[in-house]
């Protein structure tokens, strides 16, 4: 289910905004005027509930609106049918005197609440409130995008467990590339990618990776997923979705919690896990801030043409090697990584979180990575309009030791900070 073997073909990605009123940013949007958005769409589909091109909406829990695209054979086609439904999207909430925001952070001081009361969600605000702030601030006050791709083939040069350590490897530049949460309650936090952060401080047996650098990438999310806690136990009627603190799906197996757990059980708790790349049949790729107008498109290409170009992907591995160069398994032995520390918690990633593309061995693998998939754009037929686009972010950002990051902070300190202007309808 987690891991569906075949030649790559399928990409997709999922954009998360936030909602800002156009005349006043500050101040909350109230829950009913999305509402009156959302309901303005032209949806179609086969239960009415996807945008022309087939994307999907969602809300978060603080607010924020996601669309998840449908999934596009090839790139071209994703980035035609998610800027098609995003433009219908714009539109639809600039009738209401809103704008979509695309930053990693909510950069604005304004309170922060939940908006919704599924007990999906007062269940994690009950298991992460537990330790710290930084679940309910990832809920109600962060945003990313997700880029989609097929797990891969059983073996060869699109084998899943080649692409899976791909993803892993690339994980820190595409942090320290794409960086764009600077700001937090309206100020500095001394990290280019707050949001980043957040997610490194939670649960981790939910927010780690899995040990990626050896064995079968199937086992080893076996065992993750059995490791991880239990969020909630959904139960009906109204009743609260609690589960025991410590209780793993291994313990609830064998016998712990208040009743035997189900096949929909299993599948539920698949989807309360949230490490760096999760597995659902394609492999999602949860690490990229969310980036302001159509600038997803730069990740989403730089990321599919990585993993589904094997010459690509080889000049990737051999750049992202120095980051955190693979150690040699001594058998019988763990993975490198099953007891010391994992990403997003390894030095590498604190320094992409932090420091970005200023970090100097950070700024030389994505530079290359760049490189590897503008060469690999270049010989992908009808694409020499995205290959540029990719192109002039890589010249105005990595080349120049920046991010977007460094944009918010510009603007801050020249006293200008306000939503973005690009992310109003046209």
């Amino acid at each position: 289910m987690c891991f569906k073997i075949g030649p790559p073909r399928l990409v997709g990605v999922e954009v998360e905004w936030f909602v800002h009123d156009d005349r006043c940013p500050s101040r909350p949007v109230p829950p009913e005027r999305t509402h009156a958005a959302l309901r303005s769409l032209p949806l179609g589909g086969e239960d009415g509930t996807s945008l022309p091109s087939g994307s999907r909406l969602t809300l978060e829990p603080g607010g924020q609106v996601e669309l998840s695209s449908p999934p596009a054979t090839g790139l071209l086609a994703c980035v035609d049918d998610t800027r098609r439904d995003l433009t219908a999207l714009r539109a639809a909430f600039a009738a209401q005197g809103l704008r979509l925001t695309g930053t990693g952070t909510d950069p604005l001081a304004r309170p922060r609440r939940m908006v919704l009361d599924h007990p999906r969600y007062l269940a994690m605000e009950r298991h992460f409130d537990s330790a710290g702030p930084w679940g309910r601030i990832m809920m109600t006050g962060t945003a990313s995008l997700q880029v989609c791709l097929d797990a891969g083939d059983a073996d060869g040069p699109h084998a899943v467990d080649r692409r899976w350590l791909l993803a892993h490897r690339l994980g820190p530049v595409l942090v320290a590339a794409f960086a764009n949460s600077p700001l937090l309650d309206g100020k500095p936090t001394g990290h280019r990618s707050t949001r980043q952060t957040v997610w490194s401080r939670m649960d981790p047996t939910r927010t780690l990776a899995p040990a990626p650098d050896h064995g079968d990438p199937r086992e080893a999310w076996a065992q993750y997923v059995l490791d991880a806690e239990v969020l909630c136990v959904r139960r009906p009627d109204g009743l609260p979705w609690t589960a025991p603190r410590g209780l793993t799906f291994r313990d609830w197996l064998r016998g712990a919690g208040e009743r035997p757990p189900t096949l929909a059980d299993l599948d539920y708790h698949r989807t309360t896990l949230f490490p760096p790349v999760r597995p659902r049949g394609h492999l999602e790729l949860r690490m990229i801030d969310a980036q302001p107008g159509d600038g997803w498109v730069v990740p989403a290409a730089l990321v599919t043409a990585l993993l589904d170009d094997p010459v690509a992907a080889d000049a990737a591995l051999a750049a992202l090697e120095p980051l955190e160069p693979l150690e040699p398994l001594k058998a019988p032995g763990p993975p490198r990584g099953a007891d010391g520390p994992r990403p997003p918690r390894t030095d590498v990633w604190r320094r992409a979180a932090t420091l970005a593309v200023a970090d100097p061995e950070l700024r030389r693998a994505a530079l290359a990575c760049f490189a590897a998939a503008d060469a690999a754009l270049g010989s992908l037929p009808g694409a020499a309009r995205l290959r540029a686009t990719v192109a002039e972010f890589a010249e105005r950002y990595p080349a120049r030791g920046r991010c977007p990051a460094d944009d918010q902070l510009d603007a801050l300190r020249a006293g200008t900070r306000r939503t973005p202007p690009e992310e109003a309808a046209p």
